[in-house]
């Protein structure tokens, strides 16, 4: 069965509980996609309203922790301009996987070797459809998994699907066999049968799901096929 991952762009952290309420035991993990008005025109939080800083320090007090809120797993997609300063604070905070994304990192991977080897239990590093994948070939040994975004238009809930996310699925699939290949955007009923001919393991969908009118029905139809 593939691995669906239902993604949440949330307002506050009482968004993100209503969220996992409605797909608990349907899934074992969300992903919250944490945006900065930077790296990608769209804020959510803990960005928006200027909470980011009341956040990370109740990261670092041991104040917030996922694993507080249902009975899911969390995987952040750092959409941010620079994911360093507080990657740390992410991993503390009790997510399970950790992604950044290969057009935000500036030095030579560091930033990998700095997450904690306990509780956080994988790493993936995003691109872009414009991105070569050649790109994440320096950091290849340092993650567990490759996201591969499948609009063009990253931030957004609901854009196009980019065709061109297949051909490099089949790249890194041909390259890298064992390799765990997610997609996030674009990803539907429609689309999916072909992202996974194409290699993919895992699928992030956002408003294919939400806003489907039958939150149950479109997860399982995902996971069935």
């Amino acid at each position: 069965m593939v691995e669906i991952i239902p993604a949440i762009m949330p307002k506050n952290i009482h968004d993100i509980e209503a969220h996992v309420r409605r797909v608990e035991g349907l899934v074992g993990t969300v992903q919250i996609d944490v945006m900065d008005g930077v790296f990608v025109p769209s804020i959510d939080w803990p960005y928006l309203l200027g909470e980011s800083e009341q956040v990370f320090n109740d990261m670092v007090e041991g104040n917030f922790l996922f694993k507080h809120i249902g009975n899911v797993q969390f995987e952040i997609d750092l959409m941010v301009a620079n994911p360093s300063p507080h990657a740390l604070d992410w991993a503390l905070a009790g997510a399970h996987r950790i992604i950044f994304h290969i057009e935000s990192i500036e030095d030579d991977g560091a930033i990998f070797d700095e997450l904690p080897k306990d509780g956080l239990k994988e790493v993936g590093l995003a691109l872009n459809t414009d991105t070569p994948n050649e790109a994440v070939e320096a950091f290849i040994h340092k993650i567990d998994f490759i996201q591969c975004m499948g609009i063009a238009k990253i931030g957004y809930q609901g854009q196009s699907f980019d065709e061109r996310v297949l051909d490099k699925l089949k790249d890194f699939r041909r390259r890298f066999p064992e390799l765990v290949l997610s997609v996030d955007g674009g990803v539907s009923i429609e689309t999916a049968p072909r992202l996974l001919k194409a290699g993919a393991n895992r699928l992030v969908s956002g408003s294919a799901i939400w806003e489907s009118g039958d939150i149950i029905k479109s997860i399982k139809q995902l996971q069935q096929l």
